[in-house]
């Protein structure tokens, strides 16, 4: 049991697959300029989204706004790569894996949530976020989620990921914590630390942003409906 919990993990997080994306240095150059502009308007964005008061017809639209940011850039900066894992005796587009990893991360989550709650600087913190659930519609917010979640995934582990030609994995986490530390909000800050990486590494062992999209999804719509009535 132990042995293929430890090949799985592995193969989602470190066997890096065969594959040919090398870039001409003018396309990696392209790719470069148009990440950096995107992550400094993306923070923009993202800072004055949770600025505004819950349940504001503002609050959607923002968030739209900085889907939208996120995609564009993605994909105005070049070609983006769905990737694949080892999967027995060959290579498969990666799904249960990375959704189950999700699910993990939830529940590392979930028993910190547990904590923190008894701490009242960082239940407030943390409360500050989920005051959008409460307050908001939750079938809106579910659906702002998973397209936030998305295009956070196709900008930070395709477009910036590549854009990165060595440790691509720690940069892609550190320019997506700064992103988020645009919101003020310490709690926001270290989940995308943890989430990056890990991420982070299923971009670097698949080659692609399939993985990273599921687990991110997975992770951030259960914690949409999990942590409330944990944190109250």
């Amino acid at each position: 049991m132990v042995s293929t919990v430890q090949t799985w993990l592995r193969r989602a997080l470190w066997d890096v697959v065969p594959r040919d994306h090398r870039q001409t240095a003018a396309a990696l150059r392209r790719r470069q300029v148009v990440t950096v502009a995107v992550v400094v308007i993306g923070a923009v964005v993202l800072g004055l989204s949770l600025r505004i008061d819950p349940g504001s017809g503002w609050f959607y639209l923002s968030t739209a706004a900085l889907a939208g940011v996120w995609t564009v850039g993605a994909f105005a900066s070049g070609p983006l790569h769905l990737g694949r894992i080892a999967w027995r005796d060959g290579l498969a587009r990666p799904i249960v894996t990375p959704v189950l990893l999700g699910a993990a991360i939830v529940g590392v989550f979930v028993l910190g949530g547990l904590v923190i709650r008894e701490i009242p600087f960082l239940q407030q913190q943390v409360s500050s976020v989920l005051d959008y659930a409460d307050q908001g519609s939750l079938p809106l917010l579910v659906v702002i989620t998973a397209v936030n979640g998305i295009a956070e995934e196709l900008f930070f582990r395709g477009a910036a990921y590549a854009a990165i030609p060595h440790r691509p994995v720690l940069w892609t986490t550190v320019a997506y914590v700064v992103a988020t530390a645009a919101t003020g909000n310490v709690m926001l800050a270290f989940a995308a630390i943890l989430l990056g990486v890990v991420v982070g590494l299923e971009r670097r062992a698949s080659g692609g942003i399939l993985a990273p999209i599921l687990t991110h999804c997975t992770w951030s719509l259960s914690m949409l409906l999990v942590l409330p009535p944990i944190i109250g």
